[in-house]
């Protein structure tokens, strides 16, 4: 008797988890297939999806057999999957203003299965673009090289939200300066540092402006990057007390010109006051040219009022409304003792030869001592505006 009970437990307990039943052994059921589960993003049926999204279809519990994502033109939309056949993402942006239909297969543990998905764009009412400029109000190029006194314009081709739009134009330097944003109206928007800038600094500009909503219903056209570089600092100070400009290479005097500026006083044509003193004020070089014409009446004074109309070599221009720096042997006997001209900074021929070779856009031009009003922004006053008075000028928080 105790020899067969202990037969039988032993027998029992080697079972391994199997359950009698009658006369047989029964295992657990075994689970059922998994079937695979497609996603979407952007969700189905998702609206006015955002321009920069990517699309993205992922699969759990299976692979990835195919793949179609297609907008309303029939276009399909390229991507790739992982390695693993489980994820697959568009190599572009969504874009504005399309309707896409997406479509999947997958395969899983209970085979293949099939999903579709469809979602709209964001469609503005309006795209607005941005050119990046210097002061001169030429495009940008990669690598172009400007003076120490540079300043970055940005132009929208349209208004903008300012507020939305500032964090999205990024400016870097190497080495790193801090610099601001001052906003003319809401068009415009300019940007230097406190001080000029160190030569050899490198300037990189990237307007993130794709996707972004700017205000009544426009939204940005396109992303933007470019980088320029500064050159030696080239600074001239026109002192009216001494009548000379001295100029500097890199803090070293390498030139002094005698000057006749701007003979000052005003004068009233067609009900608009006219004035001829050579702004005080820092401007900036913003091209060259040789020869130029220059015409009065471009600013509203005929020749019957005292204006002229000539053909001037080596004039390097500084302000928007018309002061250059040029050459003029009429007044040599003036240069140096006496004001006489319109508001240009008259040179002799040979000191505007120098000085024409010598600069490039970006350079300094510091006018000291005359009279008048100070410079305005518009007129390339940039960096006669004060640091404090700049900060205030950019867009609201």
């Amino acid at each position: 008797m105790t020899l067969g009970r202990r037969r039988l437990l032993i027998g029992f307990g080697g079972a391994g988890g199997l359950a009698l039943a009658g006369c047989g052994w029964v295992r657990d059921p075994a689970p059922p297939p998994k079937p695979a589960t497609i996603g979407f993003d952007p969700p189905p049926g998702t609206h006015d999806v955002d321009a920069r999204s990517l699309g993205t279809i992922t699969v759990t519990d299976g692979t990835l057999r195919s793949v179609e994502w297609i907008d309303e033109t029939g276009r399909s939309l390229p991507g790739a999957s992982t390695p693993d056949l489980r994820t697959w993402t568009s190599a572009e942006p969504l874009g504005y203003g399309h309707t896409y239909t997406a479509k999947a297969v997958a395969h899983g543990e209970s085979g293949d299965i099939t999903a579709t998905s469809t979602c709209t764009m964001v469609r503005p009412q309006e795209l607005v673009d941005v050119s990046l400029r210097s002061a001169n109000l030429v495009e940008l190029a990669e690598n172009d090289t400007y003076g120490v006194g540079f300043v970055l314009v940005a132009h929208f081709d349209e208004p903008v939200d300012r507020a939305a739009v500032e964090h999205h134009l990024k400016v870097t330097t190497e080495p790193a300066v801090t610099g601001a944003w001052y906003w003319l109206d809401d068009q415009n928007a300019h940007w230097r540092p406190e001080h000029y800038y160190v030569p050899g600094t490198r300037i990189t500009i990237a307007a993130e402006l794709f996707g972004l909503a700017l205000g009544e219903g426009r939204y940005g056209l396109r992303d933007q990057r470019v980088s320029v570089i500064i050159g030696p600092a080239h600074v001239a100070i026109a002192d009216d007390d001494t009548k000379q400009i001295e100029v500097f290479d890199n803090g070293n005097l390498v030139r002094t010109m005698p000057t006749s500026m701007g003979k000052g006083g005003t004068t009233v044509v067609g009900g608009r006051a006219m004035s001829f003193w050579t702004r005080p004020g820092i401007y900036t070089v913003l091209d060259r040219n040789d020869p130029v014409i220059m015409d009065s009446t471009s600013y509203g004074l005929p020749a019957s009022s005292g204006g002229y109309r000539t053909s001037i070599n080596h004039a390097v221009r500084i302000s928007h409304d018309g002061i250059f720096v040029h050459e003029l042997a009429a007044t040599m006997w003036a240069q140096g003792n006496t004001n006489v001209s319109h508001g240009c900074l008259n040179i002799s021929p040979n000191d505007a030869a120098w000085f024409y070779d010598f600069v490039i856009p970006g350079d300094v031009v510091e006018v000291r001592n005359t009279g008048g009003d100070p410079l305005d922004i518009w007129q390339n006053g940039d960096w006669s505006i004060a640091w404090s008075d700049w900060l205030r000028g950019g867009a609201p928080t």
